[in-house]
């Protein structure tokens, strides 16, 4: 066998054996308002991709509500069905938002309480660059931010439909809730060929 060929044929092992995380995934969020195709970044947020996909097809998302927009800022769901009560979720999950990906419009982040690994199945999309959102390091020490795990590829136009519809109280929630009920029929990871 010669160098050459011996070379090639390594190359060839080598890309074979590269894992299926390092290529772009998709998942297709059905909503009432129109579909959203998002990229997912499993090579910068891996267990939050894990994460969001086991919840999308454990059909946790099917038939939830987007239950907060605030206007031209974000919308957010993964939680809550028609009638408000909390979905059942796993434990949370480690943080990951110190991995580089900023919160930027278009971008899909996990929501979060107060502390940093709380995050279980919410998620929220910017309909705006919301730098306030990232996480940085200051001379006190970090500031956590919101964990970016992808981004909206097709269907801004949806994203920014939800993200302008009126809001009140609603369920449980004082203020921030679509007057217009807007439901997450179901996600499903996607094939996607666009851009």
């Amino acid at each position: 066998m010669s160098f050459m060929r011996f070379i090639i044929l390594a190359l060839a092992a080598i890309i074979a054996a590269t894992p299926a995380a390092a290529e772009k995934s998709y998942a297709k969020i059905s909503t009432t308002k129109g579909d959203i195709i998002v990229e997912l970044d499993a090579a910068k947020a891996p267990k939050t991709v894990a994460n969001f996909l086991q919840y999308a097809t454990d059909g946790h998302y099917d038939r939830t509500l987007i239950h907060r927009v605030v206007a031209g800022v974000l919308f957010q769901g993964g939680g809550y069905s028609r009638i408000f009560s909390e979905r059942p979720t796993r434990q949370p999950i480690p943080y990951e938002g110190e991995n580089g990906l900023k919160n930027r419009r278009g971008t899909i982040a996990m929501a979060r309480q107060d502390k940093p690994e709380t995050a279980t199945s919410q998620w929220f999309i910017n309909l705006r660059d919301n730098e306030s959102f990232d996480h940085r390091v200051t001379d006190l020490g970090p500031i956590y931010g919101y964990a970016v795990f992808g981004r909206v590829v097709e269907g801004m136009d949806v994203a920014d439909a939800i993200g302008a519809v009126a809001t009140g109280p609603g369920g449980i929630f004082p203020d921030e809730v679509p007057i217009e009920e807007i439901l997450i029929n179901r996600i499903d990871p996607a094939a996607w060929t666009g851009e």
